[in-house]
């Protein structure tokens, strides 16, 4: 027997106890691209890429320009060449997005000490409680992208909702440039009304599943009970049966602490080949260890992660005796990690890489720069 109608009971008790929220998600516009668009008008309405145009190299982000062609983050820059012939690709420079992000935080605590960075790019804001006493939310959402429009010349877009989960979803619904409301009582019609590729961490294999077992909306999967969701999509279930409610408990936490500097990669297709996941994993060292470095972490334990096709997880460690020295041994520690893996039993849909046994744990958490990976 089912536990979901219990479980729905409590859950939204629980979010009726806590009381509506009024939560922002603001993320920025191809941001990497957009400050190089902004910083040289030669490349202003021309398709950009971010990242290397070697054979080895990888798109980091990507111009609305160059999207137009299919051009996509974590995609081979051979490929995106192909994609688009004229594509201008420039080198990453994380002073100037990291310069750009100060200015956006200061914006973003005019109004609110309850800022939860989740990379140079994104956060989400609680304006429960403005400072300013505005009392609208929506009104701020408005506010903060005039100001970020006027005082850097770049555009961000924003969703407004009374949880984390739904305002994430709502600023992903009018971009570039736009902004979502999505008020309380609508939050599982809204879900519901979805694809579920649209849900966070539902990739195109996923979905494909999804679809072969019946399930191609929010509303779809609203229908399945959590025991038939555990029995097919194992510990990703409780998260599918949430959302698909538009639940979301997750307060904004404006002092995380660091336990680890990491990011990682999902695939637009599944990848297997040794030499295709030895290039990724190469990706994701570079922008990693330029996160470590800014952060100016220090810590001795290198991760690898990796969810293969059917949503399983599996993770690999190395502990060194002391801190990690630089970047060389940082990426000969993940490629050994790598190597001791293959071949792989099934192909894989995400990889990511992290450090961790911090020193500097228990100091405020700068914002990550490993969304973009994910999210552009």
């Amino acid at each position: 027997m089912s536990d979901a109608p219990d479980r729905a009971d409590t859950e939204q008790d629980e979010e009726a106890a806590i009381g509506l929220r009024k939560i922002i998600h603001v993320d920025m516009d191809a941001f990497f691209a957009s400050v190089e668009q902004r910083d040289n008008p030669e490349l202003r309405g021309k398709p950009v890429a971010v990242g290397g145009s070697g054979g080895r190299g990888v798109v980091a982000a990507a111009s609305y320009e160059a999207r137009k062609f299919g051009v996509k983050s974590a995609m081979p820059s051979v490929t995106a060449r192909r994609l688009c012939p004229d594509l201008i690709f420039v080198r990453h420079r994380f002073d100037a997005y990291k310069e750009a992000s100060a200015q956006i935080r200061e914006i973003f605590r005019f109004f609110t000490p309850h800022v939860e960075p989740l990379s140079l790019d994104e956060a989400y804001l609680d304006v429960t409680e403005d400072l300013r006493g505005i009392g609208s939310a929506t009104r701020i959402a408005e506010l903060i992208r005039q100001r970020i429009r006027e005082e850097t010349r770049l555009t961000a877009s924003a969703g407004v909702s009374y949880n984390k989960f739904l305002a994430k979803l709502a600023s992903d619904q009018n971009k570039p440039d736009g902004i979502c409301v999505i008020k309380p009582g609508d939050g599982a019609r809204f879900v519901q009304s979805l694809p579920v590729r649209r849900f966070h961490g539902v990739g195109p294999k996923g979905a494909a599943k999804m679809a072969k077992l019946g399930i191609e909306t929010g509303a779809d999967l609203a229908a399945k009970d959590v025991a038939f969701l555990r029995a097919n999509f194992g510990s990703f279930a409780d998260y599918l049966y949430r959302a698909s409610r538009g639940i979301d408990l997750r307060p904004v936490r404006a002092n995380r602490i660091r336990k680890s500097v990491g990011g990682e990669r999902t695939f637009s297709e599944d990848i297997s080949s040794g030499t295709a996941l030895r290039e990724t994993l190469d990706s994701i060292v570079d922008i990693v260890w330029g996160s470590i470095e800014r952060s100016q972490a220090k810590g001795r334990t290198i991760t690898l992660k990796m969810k293969y096709t059917d949503f399983q997880t599996v993770t690999r460690a190395r502990s060194l005796p002391h801190n990690v020295t630089g970047k060389p041994e940082f990426s000969q520690t993940a490629h050994a990690l790598l190597d001791e893996s293959l071949p792989l039993p099934l192909p894989i849909r995400l990889m990511g890489l992290t450090l961790s046994n911090l020193e500097r744990a228990g100091k405020e958490e700068p914002p990550r720069d490993d969304a973009q990976l994910s999210l552009l």
